[in-house]
């Protein structure tokens, strides 16, 4: 198998273009996801029905359904509704975030649920609100244990980026699918775009197991 460089060093720079969309659609799309899943988790956390369904529901339904469909969804029907013509860059915004924010509620629901009951009624003794007791005691807790899977979240959307490329939005992976067809090649343009994932992970990982290490010394 004859591997061309020359492919690689042509079409680096519209890669690192690429990859630098893909950071900015993950981080976006997270930030925004876990925005939102926060109001979706403490929304389903609610005894009161009329709130707790419809968080339910959208939780069941961006779990439910394929990531790929989502897209396709929000970039054909959901931003021409709003936005008046479809944006390939805001579909893959809205859809990922949409996604991520179903994952991240649960995530919150779960870290928060597994603090001990008994300081929320503490904090209900000496007349704390429940704002109050969230904000300043189950939360800070509860982030702590939440950190490892909400960077796995992080880490799954980077790769998940990789989907918008159905939409033609010029990340990492639309910009290696180019450089695979005008130069009828596979292994060049996939294992860079491979690698370049890899790396991102990768750095991610690390980072993950720093905070780890720093808040578990704090």
């Amino acid at each position: 198998m004859d591997f061309r460089f020359d492919i690689i060093s042509d079409y680096l720079p519209v890669l690192l273009k690429g990859t630098l969309l893909t950071i900015i659609i993950s981080l976006v799309s997270i930030f925004f996801g876990s925005v939102l899943g926060l109001g979706v988790a403490l929304g389903k956390m609610s005894a009161r029905k009329y709130i707790n369904l419809p968080m339910s529901c959208y939780i069941n339904f961006f779990r439910g359904t394929p990531l790929l469909v989502q897209i396709l969804i929000v970039h054909f029907g959901v931003v021409p509704f709003f936005y008046g013509t479809t944006n390939a860059i805001l579909a893959a915004f809205v859809a990922l975030s949409l996604n991520s924010a179903a994952y991240m509620a649960e995530i919150y629901r779960a870290g928060i649920q597994s603090i001990d009951k008994g300081q929320t009624e503490a904090a209900k003794s000496l007349g704390m609100t429940h704002y109050q007791t969230m904000k300043l005691i189950i939360l800070p807790q509860a982030i702590k244990r939440m950190i490892p899977p909400i960077g796995n979240e992080f880490i799954v959307l980077i790769k998940d980026s990789s989907l918008v490329t159905v939409i033609a939005a010029p990340e990492l992976m639309y910009w290696s699918k180019m450089m695979a067809a005008q130069y009828q090649r596979i292994w060049e343009p996939y294992l860079m775009a491979a690698l370049i994932y890899f790396i991102l992970t990768y750095s991610m990982s690390k980072l993950l197991a720093y905070v780890e290490r720093k808040w578990k010394t704090s």
